[in-house]
């Protein structure tokens, strides 16, 4: 689920499910190039709640290094989790640098990583900036886009509801903040469905983000725009995808 509440921001929340550290195996080539094209065009383009968002049909990726920090709030201590998956995303997505720092200050995605009695407090008051502010969903990611990019994001992920939602929370709002803002139910490959049971950074999803980070793709492109070059885009972040 997602809302969106000011023009520059991009707000996600996420539903029911959310997605595990580490790569599904499964054979690059399961998926048909028209599957991969759509599944492009369903993640990147639009949001859940669209009246309020921020140009919603054009794309939103980094354009510098993302640096993590990660606020360790819940009772257990996932921090060696949530930098195994960031180590991992750098692993798996050409054209995306990440960095892990010890200073929230230079962060430019922020995890919080909290109990589910903390979760509306700290969305209130780290992400919203609004102590009276409704909180819906069970994790939630917050996108800050502007026509060169986005500027940064954080998730809220929580910590102690069974590892299936930790896991999937993780992977799903992650890989969300970094552009793919949409879920849609026809994606049964992806991490990108709430009806889904992935937890885990599948294949399908590895090309889409290899696809988003392409630099023929530039923030701020339409999807009329991507068309002609997307075909080529897909074979090669296939190839790239093993």
């Amino acid at each position: 689920m997602r809302i969106r509440n000011l023009p520059a921001l991009l707000l996600s929340l996420l539903m029911p499910a959310l997605v595990a550290a580490g790569p599904v195996r499964a054979a690059n080539d399961s998926f048909s190039t028209e599957e991969i094209l759509k599944g492009f065009e369903k993640t990147v383009f639009g949001l859940e709640y669209r009246s309020w968002s921020w140009r919603p049909y054009l794309v939103k990726k980094f354009t510098q290094p993302v640096t993590f920090y990660v606020h360790s709030l819940s009772r257990r201590d996932r921090t060696r989790v949530v930098h195994r998956f960031v180590r991992e995303i750098d692993r798996r997505i050409g054209g995306l640098k990440t960095r892990i720092t010890n200073d929230p200050a230079a962060a430019n995605f922020e995890v919080f990583v909290v109990d589910r009695a903390q979760y509306v407090p700290v969305v209130q008051r780290d992400i919203y900036k609004n102590d009276r502010a409704k909180v819906p969903g069970r994790c939630l990611v917050r996108v800050v886009s502007g026509r060169n990019g986005i500027k940064r994001s954080a998730a809220v992920i929580v910590s102690d509801e069974g590892e299936f939602l930790f896991n999937r929370c993780l992977v799903e709002e992650i890989l969300q903040g970094l552009g793919p803002m949409n879920d849609n139910r026809d994606l049964t490959h992806s991490v990108f469905n709430d009806a889904s049971r992935h937890s885990r950074f599948t294949i399908f999803d590895q090309i889409i983000l290899n696809m988003l980070y392409d630099p023929r793709i530039q923030p701020g492109m339409s999807m009329k725009q991507t068309k002609p070059i997307l075909p080529l885009v897909a074979r090669d972040a296939r190839r790239r995808v093993r």
